[in-house]
């Protein structure tokens, strides 16, 4: 997840939009005519699914009220990236309001592949068995137990420049409390955040929270998170894509394109630093108190619902109190210096590499699919989804490093079923790569992690410089 782009630059993209009509209603017989609408027209409690709009205000959601998260949007793909178990008769439960006439998918469920991976899947984990097993809870309570140790210890340590033992430095305390929260996001908001770590809203909601002791902020982490999900490296929806922009380019563009930069060609020796600064660029991004995060505002996600309204006095108060924390009381406690500013800086900055690193490797590697679309761009023809989301990510390790990134190292299953728990990716890894081998699907796998950053650095190199897109030699290559 790289820095948080100027959102100017995001204005400036130009995005594929379907022409629509103004808002309108078929009034022939408006007692038993659906309402028609376009995308732009639905309410924020309403959202729409394969075209049809749902009233959602009144609607008992079994997961909670995060259904009300994306009231005014079209969820199609979010929804079933969310519900893999559900059919049409699921959603007679909600009450249908009328009909979207801009709807245009490119994306194609129900596909081959899709039925296969998941029939092989759901035999090693049972519908209602997909959360959090006893060995993730184990984990995810010594990652919390060592976060709040290691947060006291750094609001309260009054030993960063005067201590008489190593470990009370304040170099060794800032670089162990930035990892520990690290650990917070990658083995407990992560899954909360997913509605992967029980079957109650609350418990994942409570994890959930994880997000703001580390600095980021839920709602907004959740607005772009699940975006990226959607739509995994497709040039204009995905927000991960483009958001570190125009510092550096994870995007392939074509020798020329105007969101190069002359500076992108060392980008494979510095963007590491640049992920490092993720940590200052979250923090202190005014838009905790809008909780309109441009990234996901930007490809077309309305964020003006009631529900987002009413909770950004939450966020603010919960951003007030992580600076509070990590700012202040380390300010009065160890005198207001640089120095202390950059020991502040590198627990930043620790927290920053853990995490951005980790999830730079995820979709940026070698042969990603770096246009997923490609195929629908021409023919028109949707694309299925489940093999998009194979072809642009990439898994590495086993079970240990699973345990210790929240199994974001299994990056190809979690983003296949994103409410699963990441304790069962290590038991479902292998028959995925079965059924991929089986219908000719790519499937990206680095045995270890440093063969992953390798590819990483690699491709980095490559998008910045154009190397892809260069003539071959001899190649007779256009």
């Amino acid at each position: 997840m790289p820095p948080n782009a100027d959102t100017s630059i995001l204005r400036n993209r130009i995005a594929t939009k379907v022409n629509a009509p103004t808002d309108f209603v078929d009034s022939d017989d408006a007692s038993t005519q659906p309402t028609l609408r376009s995308m732009k027209g639905l309410k924020g409690t309403e959202v729409a699914i394969d075209g049809i709009i749902y009233d959602i205000s009144e609607f008992v959601h079994p997961g909670g009220e995060v259904v009300k998260f994306f009231g005014g949007n079209d969820v199609t793909v979010q929804y079933k990236m969310i519900h893999p178990y559900h059919t049409g008769k699921h959603l007679e439960k909600m009450k249908e309001v009328g009909k979207v006439v801009d709807y245009a998918p490119e994306y194609k469920f129900d596909t081959p592949f899709e039925r296969d991976i998941k029939k092989e899947v759901f035999k090693i984990v049972r519908r209602g068995k997909e959360f959090g097993t006893n060995g993730y809870f184990f984990r995810a309570f010594c990652y919390i137990a060592f976060f709040f140790f290691m947060q006291y210890t750094f609001a309260t340590s009054t030993t960063f420049f005067t201590h008489s033992n190593w470990w009370e430095s304040g170099i060794v305390t800032a670089v162990a409390f930035g990892v520990a929260q690290a650990f917070i996001g990658l083995n407990v908001q992560h899954d909360g955040n997913h509605g992967a770590v029980s079957k109650k809203p609350w418990v994942n909601d409570l994890f959930g929270f994880g997000t703001d002791l580390i600095g980021s902020c839920k709602w907004n982490w959740m607005a772009q998170h699940w975006t990226h999900h959607a739509y995994t490296n497709h040039d204009e929806k995905d927000p991960d894509s483009f958001s570190s922009e125009p510092m550096f380019a994870f995007n392939d563009y074509p020798l020329g394109h105007p969101k190069r930069k002359w500076w992108h060609r060392f980008q494979g020796v510095y963007f590491l630093f640049m992920l490092g600064l993720y940590w200052l660029s979250t923090v202190m991004n005014p838009q905790v108190l809008d909780l309109r995060q441009r990234g996901a505002q930007y490809v077309g996600i309305q964020m003006e619902n009631d529900f987002i309204v009413k909770r950004r006095k939450y966020a603010i108060m919960l951003r007030a109190t992580y600076v509070t924390l990590n700012f202040i009381c380390p300010a009065i406690n160890n005198g207001f210096s640089l120095a202390t500013f950059g020991i502040i800086m590198l627990m930043g900055m620790s927290e920053s590499f853990t995490l951005s690193i980790l999830f730079s490797l995820s979709h940026n590697f070698v042969d990603s699919d770096r246009d997923p679309m490609a195929a629908f761009k021409k023919s028109g023809e949707g694309v299925c989804w489940f093999k998009s989301q194979v072809e642009t990510s990439s898994t590495y390790g086993g079970a240990v490093s699973g345990w210790l990134t929240g199994g974001l190292n299994f990056q190809v299953e979690h983003h296949l079923f994103p409410r699963m728990s990441s304790a069962w990716y290590p038991y479902i890894a292998p028959k995925i790569r079965e059924v991929c081998k089986n219908h000719g699907v790519n499937y990206a796998y680095y045995p270890w992690i440093h063969q992953n950053l390798i590819s990483t650095f690699t491709y980095m190199h490559r998008a910045g410089t154009g190397a892809n897109w260069a003539l071959k030699p001899l190649s007779g290559a256009d």
